[in-house]
């Protein structure tokens, strides 16, 4: 196996460094035609993902196949980090997602959702201001409203309440039952004169269609609804992807001591 080891990691750092450097060049082409600044934003992370991974790969390939020896120690250390940090990020999701779920209202077929019942750190990061106006205008910029509109429009007040509705359409496109306003349509809403609500959401729904629900805490709770749900199958690709860096891991000290048996610096 140590023989072997050399080449393997070699072989999966060139793979790494060849599937790498496309999706550098098609994040930074995707972003120059991105037409809304959260498009640009999202795709951030991904070219710097992608440098990361051309510059490791590099010291892995270099290091295992030319004999520098330092370098595949820097490698090695690297790999060390990620191991820790992607365990470390994998128990923090499973930590911060454990709260929080939809509620089941009597006569619906959607769920309805409550910022409260989510974790105290997921709720302080919506609760920035800056943050949820970024969020914001990236939820509006999608029109997830307009298609929701376009999508239930035809439906009768009876049909509109058995309906599917996502965390996010629930949250941001329709006011919360607990308010009893009259339906119109999907995202038009008649309040009633002189009734006091218990939900703050109630005094805070707009019909214009840039506004809606869109400054509610609900609109916030259907968001981290569906975070949580992206998190535990992150959670689950993590988990297989630590496996894998063990393995990789692994082989690279075998092949840092090949180099260190065969005298190379």
């Amino acid at each position: 196996m140590c023989r072997l080891s050399n080449n393997l990691t070699g072989l999966f750092n060139l793979l790494t460094l060849l599937l790498s450097i496309p999706i550098l060049i098609t994040s930074i082409w995707l972003t120059k035609q991105s037409s809304t600044q959260c498009e640009t934003w999202l795709q951030k992370p991904i070219i710097i993902l992608s440098i990361f991974l051309i510059i490791l790969s590099l010291c892995g390939f270099i290091g295992s196949c030319c004999g520098a020896t330092w370098l595949l120690w820097l490698y090695l250390f690297v790999m060390y980090l990620l191991i820790v940090i992607t365990f470390a990020f994998t128990v923090f999701v499973f930590v911060v997602t454990n709260k929080g779920a939809g509620e089941v209202v009597s006569n619906r077929g959607y769920k309805e959702y409550r910022l409260g019942d989510y974790s105290n750190w997921l709720q302080k990061r919506v609760n920035e201001n800056e943050t949820w106006e970024r969020i914001r205008s990236c939820i509006q910029s999608g029109k997830l409203c307009e298609k929701f509109q376009t999508q239930f429009g035809n439906d009768t007040v009876q049909q509109f309440y058995q309906e599917n509705l996502s965390a996010l359409q629930s949250g941001c496109c329709k006011p919360s039952n607990d308010c009893n306003f009259t339906y119109h349509s999907p995202t038009v809403w008649n309040k009633t004169e002189g009734v006091v609500h218990s939900n703050p959401d109630c005094n805070v729904w707009d019909n214009d269609p840039n506004v809606l629900c869109f400054n509610c805490q609900s609109c916030k709770a259907g968001l981290l609804q569906n975070l949580k749900t992206d998190w535990k199958k992150v959670s689950i690709i993590n988990i297989i992807f630590l496996i894998f860096l063990v393995i990789v891991y692994s082989i690279g000290c075998c092949a840092f001591r090949n180099n260190r048996a065969r005298g190379w610096k």
